[in-house]
């Protein structure tokens, strides 16, 4: 395989400076296959607040993310959970992308970087499958990051951990390319 095959969008959200989820991202591109360019976006925060009024009108934040999934062929979150729930500025981001034609059959991969936060991941399962987004289970998984004072380096460095992030990408890979294989025929 070429490398760079794959363009995958990063996308954490969270806000927080020291946020696990955004060190699991940040680590991504380090331990990703090469047929993978890794796409790390960590500007959610800077989306106005999701208006449909406002979905026509050329705000450069909207219009670089849908152009952002636009030209991505896979999608990795990691999302905190707040009040048994997705961050708000996750949950934005995804409202500006509701009525793209781009995101509807979109791979997409979960990441979660604390175990317990399983009510995040019902609600952004719940949130995916409405956009018709296509969840690869066997490459969304928890990273037991909550405590470990792991910065993206320390994740990169760490084997079981980076291992585990490993052995999820290259499912995500697999998903991906076969996938690519059946709209290709």
């Amino acid at each position: 395989m070429p490398m760079h095959q794959f363009r995958i969008l990063c996308l954490s959200g969270s806000l927080r400076r020291s946020s696990y989820n955004t060190a699991l991202i940040q680590a991504l591109p380090f331990l990703a296959p090469d047929e993978f360019d890794m796409i790390v976006d960590t500007s959610l925060g800077t989306l106005p607040l999701f208006n449909p009024d406002h979905e026509e009108d050329d705000i450069a934040s909207v219009r670089e993310l849908k152009n952002l999934v636009r030209i991505s062929d896979g999608l990795i979150i990691a999302s905190p959970e707040y009040a048994h729930g997705i961050s708000g500025v996750l949950k934005n981001a995804l409202d500006w992308l509701v009525s793209t034609v781009d995101f509807p059959g979109m791979p997409v991969a979960l990441l979660n970087a604390s175990p317990r936060a399983t009510h995040a991941q019902a609600a952004l399962r719940e949130v995916i499958n409405t956009m018709s987004g296509d969840i690869v289970e066997d490459a969304s998984i928890s990273i037991p990051l909550l405590g470990s004072n792991l910065d993206s380096t320390g994740i990169t460095n760490s084997g079981e951990i980076s291992n585990k992030i490993r052995e999820s990408l290259y499912v995500f890979l697999n998903h991906l390319a076969q996938r690519r294989d059946v709209f290709d025929v």
